[in-house]
């Protein structure tokens, strides 16, 4: 039933990047479509990388949450103790764990807004500016406080950029490296890695908006909001990895998957995870120029099915199907 409804949904959208289902480490379907490089009219297959825009927001809390188990950081750090005077309009009583959980407040660079042409969008700075995490903090500037920290939710992409660079200058280690060692190694994904637009590497999609590439819309490298490259088959990896406790200990992974805000009737948010109400399952998605994604997981089954795809909206057809078949 899951080939055949894929296969329908894939058909009828012109769907472009891999599905796969795993259920406790048995592959039940894994299948890719479409092209990685339409110029040279070279085919995806099931291992090629695809970047992830927000999905690596759930890498970025386990980067910073292993930096508290080893005592460099704790959940009551404040940004401003770290970041000095640097960023000025970040409210003095901002935590480490209101940025997690997108309770800060503070003032977005990228505002999301789900009815906005995300192919209009303008960086706030030439992709090329935007290598490394030091890089971000002009574009980071100016930006007000929205609320009091704590007392509201608001999804923010600049509050895991500041996370990064947090987690960069306590540790002394570039943040890339940091997410590489402390995540993407103990969780066994091989696949997985920042990658520069302009050096993308084998195996690696480019993303499209239309019949463009994304290259301009993009920074050059991704960082702690978004941007990392990765394949199913990691994140079959990493889930069977987060809740074995081989990147952070199964307490914390517990705290970070427990609902600490709704997003609204059918989301809510833990520490870095996006949790389907009532569903028992954890969830990282990410949506960008020439990029969508979706990875879910249920912890009590085993149960992991991810699509990633090099178009904007090509995930959510397929992804709906199987969420309508598994969940």
């Amino acid at each position: 039933m899951i080939a055949e409804e894929v296969e329908k949904v894939a058909a009828e959208t012109g769907f472009s990047g891999v599905v796969s289902v795993d259920r406790g480490g048995r592959i039940e379907f894994a299948k890719a479509y479409g092209y990685a490089h339409r110029g040279y009219q070279i085919a995806n297959t099931v291992d090629t990388r695809f970047s992830i825009a927000s999905g690596v927001k759930g890498l970025t809390a386990l980067t910073v949450v292993s930096l508290i188990v080893d005592g460099v950081l704790e959940l009551a750090t404040t940004a401003r103790s770290v970041l000095g005077k640097d960023l000025p309009l970040i409210d003095d009583a901002v935590t480490v764990e209101h940025l997690l959980g997108h309770r800060s407040g503070i003032g977005d660079y990228y505002q999301e807004d789900p009815d906005d042409d995300i192919a209009a969008y303008l960086l706030p700075a030439a992709p090329e500016k935007l290598a490394d995490t030091e890089q971000y903090l002009p574009v980071l500037d100016g930006y007000p406080q929205q609320f009091a920290p704590g007392t509201d939710f608001a999804y923010c992409n600049g509050g895991y950029v500041v996370l990064a660079l947090i987690a960069e200058r306590v540790s002394g280690t570039p943040f890339h490296t940091l997410v590489r060692e402390r995540v993407c190694t103990p969780a066994g994904m091989t696949s997985t890695e920042f990658l520069r637009s302009d050096e993308p590497g084998p195996r690696t999609a480019l993303g499209y908006v239309g019949n463009r590439t994304n290259i301009f819309h993009l920074p050059v490298r991704g960082n702690g909001d978004g941007g990392i490259h990765s394949t199913t088959a990691d994140f079959t990896a990493f889930w069977s990895a987060l809740h074995n406790g081989a990147i952070v200990p199964a307490d914390w992974v517990a705290a970070m998957t427990r609902p600490r805000s709704d997003y609204d009737e059918v989301l809510q948010y833990g520490l870095g995870f996006w949790l389907p109400t009532g569903k028992h399952t954890v969830m990282l998605e990410g949506y960008d120029a020439g990029v969508s994604f979706r990875s879910t997981h249920k912890p009590a089954t085993g149960l992991t099915y991810t699509v990633m795809s090099n178009d904007s909206e090509g995930a959510w057809p397929v992804t709906r199907r199987l969420a309508e078949i598994l969940d």
